[in-house]
C-alpha cells in the first residue's frame, strides 16, 4: 500500500503542476477547463494568479512532503481540495445539477483521500 500511495501522490502532484503551469503561463488553454470567460487582462490575470498560484502552491506542498518525508504538508492541499469540493456542491445546490461538474468532484475527492491516507503515520514510513 505504501508504494501505491506514493505513486498516487506523485500523480496528484504532476496533475496539479500541469494545471498550475498551464493556468499561469497559458491561461487561454484553461478557459474551457474552468468553464470561464475572462474579462480582459484582469480576467486573465485572475486565472494566472488565483488558479495558477493555488495549483502551483499545492504542487509545492506535495513535492516538499515527498522530498522530506514530512507528509503533514499534504494536509493543507487536502483542505484546499475539500474547500473546492464544498464550493462545487454549493454550486450544484444553488445553480442546479450539471453532470460536467461530477468528474472534477470525483478527482478532487480522490486527491483528498490519497493525501490524507498518504499522511497516515504508517503510510510513508
Amino acid at each position: 500500500m505504501e508504494f501505491a500511495l506514493q505513486i498516487m501522490t506523485v500523480l496528484a502532484a504532476i496533475m496539479l503542476f500541469g494545471l498550475g503551469m498551464t493556468s499561469m503561463f497559458v491561461p487561454g488553454k484553461m478557459l474551457k477547463n474552468f468553464s470561464v470567460e475572462p474579462i480582459g487582462t484582469a480576467g486573465l490575470s485572475t486565472i494566472r494568479s488565483v488558479a495558477g498560484g493555488l495549483f502551483l502552491a499545492s504542487f509545492g506542498l506535495i513535492a516538499f512532503g515527498l522530498a522530506t518525508g514530512r507528509t503533514e504538508a499534504f494536509l493543507p492541499v487536502a483542505l484546499l481540495m475539500a474547500a473546492v469540493v464544498i464550493g462545487r456542491v454549493v454550486g450544484l445546490i444553488a445553480d442546479g445539477f450539471d453532470k460536467s461538474v461530477v468528474p472534477p468532484i470525483i478527482v478532487e475527492l480522490v486527491i483528498i483521500a490519497v493525501l490524507v491516507n498518504a499522511h497516515a503515520p504508517t503510510a510513508m514510513t
